[in-house]
């Protein structure tokens, strides 16, 4: 077994190179385990959450909306980033559903977090179930809000939509995937 340190990278010191409104990137110099520096390029994220959100049918809902980066229509948790470092995952999740999906939840339960993608990003995703739900009032929502389908899926249904590929989205991939696998493993996630 390979001891931790031969494998580790130290951190040395970094610059932003683009001070983005969502992420920000910089360069890192890291001093390689073998004694050398290499330049590493990071995006840094304020955290997000995604929702698992049951209706009183045990229906998930899912949000049909346009992805400009990758230029398709997805089908989607409900979910978003934190608006500054300070805000909490559960605070983002209840936005996020009320915004995206027009919901209230008189429940929620983090079930998971995540790191979205280690190689280049500090995001991490903390994914919630909400139950409870109310319909909310989304005429209020702003402008650079996006335009979103609420729809109801079963949840063998949206299981089988991440089984045949329908639905390519990662954090909804990892959210239904934890739902599906069951009350007795998504209760052991909630002790997290």
């Amino acid at each position: 077994m390979i001891d931790d340190k031969q494998l580790t990278e130290e951190y040395l010191d970094g610059k932003v190179v683009f001070p983005g409104k969502i992420i920000r990137v910089e360069h890192w110099h890291v001093r390689l385990p073998n004694g050398e520096t290499a330049l590493r390029e990071v995006a840094c994220h304020p955290g997000a959450a995604g929702i698992v959100a049951l209706d009183d049918d045990g229906n998930v809902i899912l949000v049909r909306q346009h992805r400009i980066a990758v230029g398709r229509l997805t089908l989607e948790i409900p979910a978003g980033h934190a608006l500054s470092p300070d805000e909490r995952p559960l605070d983002v999740a209840a936005r996020k559903l009320r915004e995206e999906a027009g919901f209230e939840a008189e429940r929620f339960s983090q079930f998971s977090r995540f790191i979205n993608t280690p190689s280049f990003s500090n995001q991490h995703t903390a994914l919630f179930l909400a139950t409870g739900l109310t319909p909310s009032d989304r005429s209020k929502l702003g402008p650079e809000t996006p335009r979103a389908e609420v729809r109801l899926f079963s949840l063998d249904e949206a299981y089988d939509m991440v089984i045949n590929g329908t639905i390519v989205d990662a954090k909804t991939i990892i959210a239904i995937l934890r739902l599906h696998c069951g009350p007795d493993n998504l209760a052991e996630g909630l002790n997290e």
